[in-house]
């Protein structure tokens, strides 16, 4: 299914590559209890906007919560247990985060996952991310499950080669994003963010990707 097509029920799974699924309206249903969540990780971690090591400061604000963390400096990407902010532990990961993760990658077809890892990426109009890899993670068997709320994006999703045109699908609130197996380093990003007003979260989109990384 090409973006702008009729999204399917609720309820519909659409492969959009091999070992790769999208899971329409997976969260909807639970979005306060997800939303309330996420809410009290951030006052805990506050949101903020990394440095790459190329110098650039990133236009999405990102936290994190779980045993590890993602953290971008100068230095270059990794995952830490600690925030570099605060000198503290990540917040812990809720348990309705990690129920719909775990419930999201089975109906993908990936049994017993088990995230160390959950980053918060926060998208305001304009805001986007650039083509990549999520390579930083050992343990490279186990699938990303990605969770789009507030404003629709467009997911850029392609192949482990960088030469081939990705995808564009939309995401709309709800929606899960599964990925692993011939997919797992496939090379992905989001297109600048589309202004507009979501009921829940105003003019905010927020990305929830879990992962296992060791």
């Amino acid at each position: 299914m090409a973006l702008f097509d009729d999204l399917p029920p609720e309820t519909a799974l659409t492969q959009i590559a091999p070992g790769a699924v999208l899971l329409h309206g997976f969260a909807k249903d639970g979005d306060a209890a997800l939303l309330q969540a996420i809410e009290t990780v951030l006052q805990q971690a506050p949101l903020r906007h990394w440095q790459t090591p190329g110098g650039y400061t990133m236009s999405v604000a990102m936290s994190n919560c779980g045993p590890l963390g993602w953290v971008s400096s100068a230095s270059g990407y990794r995952y830490a247990a600690v925030d570099p902010l605060t000198d503290q532990p990540w917040p812990a990961l809720p348990a309705c985060l990690l129920d719909l993760a775990q419930r999201a990658a089975a109906q993908a077809g990936y049994a017993n996952f088990s995230p160390d890892a959950c980053l918060i990426n926060q998208y305001v109009p304009g805001a986007k991310l650039s083509l990549h890899q999520d390579k930083d993670e050992l343990d490279l068997r186990a699938p990303i499950v990605s969770l789009s709320l507030g404003l629709p994006a467009v997911f850029l999703f392609g192949t482990p080669s960088r030469q081939d045109r990705p995808q564009r699908w939309r995401l709309v609130h709800g929606d899960v994003v599964v990925w692993g197996g011939p997919s797992r380093l496939a090379y992905h990003g989001v297109a600048a963010l589309a202004d507009g007003e979501h009921a829940l979260l105003g003019r905010r989109r927020l990305n929830l990707t879990f992962r296992c990384v060791r």
